[in-house]
């Protein structure tokens, strides 16, 4: 059976950008590991993706920081995984959590054994999509890897942790 790897919002502004925290750089030896592990499976690439006018939106109200704005080096892929992504479909998503993975999980014509999630950030995106993962292959183990993600919020991300562990969401 085959398994799915999600790399979630790795993007420079997470890392070294308006966003970005020291602990987002070590993740990205982890996460070619893991795209090393997968290349024999299905791997798929989020990417938060947001306009001019995000300090306008509902998101920008509680968050007022300019950040993966398109059409800017924030808004890419960090490191060398940005050269490996393009090899692999990349979905844009206006929000925490993405719709086009849902459907992307949900039309394949089997269940996936499981699906991996890591990447930016485990408190926010990591958690919404792995959530996401779960409503749409109830069936397939769904995996967080807390080697593979980090936030600037510790004590928030341990909350998540357990909020995804209490959902049947095995974090390792």
């Amino acid at each position: 059976m085959k398994r799915l790897l999600v790399v979630v919002d790795f993007q420079n502004d997470f890392v070294c950008g308006s966003l970005g925290f020291e602990k987002a750089k070590e993740l990205e030896k982890v996460i070619l590991e893991k795209i090393n592990e997968y290349k024999n499976d299905d791997i798929i690439f989020t990417l938060d993706t947001h306009e001019d006018d995000y300090l306008n939106t509902i998101e920008g109200e509680h968050l007022p920081i300019k950040h993966c704005i398109k059409g800017t080096s924030g808004h890419e892929i960090y490191g060398k995984i940005k050269e490996i992504s393009k090899n692999y479909p990349c979905i844009e998503k206006e929000t925490f959590a993405s719709k086009e993975l849902l459907h992307f999980i949900k039309n394949k014509p089997f269940t996936y054994e499981s699906i991996e999630i890591c990447g930016l950030v485990s408190d926010i995106c990591v958690i919404s999509n792995a959530i996401i993962a779960k409503a749409a292959s109830p069936k397939s183990k769904i995996l967080v890897d807390s080697k593979a993600t980090s936030s600037a919020n510790l004590q928030m991300q341990e909350m998540a942790f357990k909020v995804m562990q209490n959902l049947h969401i095995e974090v390792i």
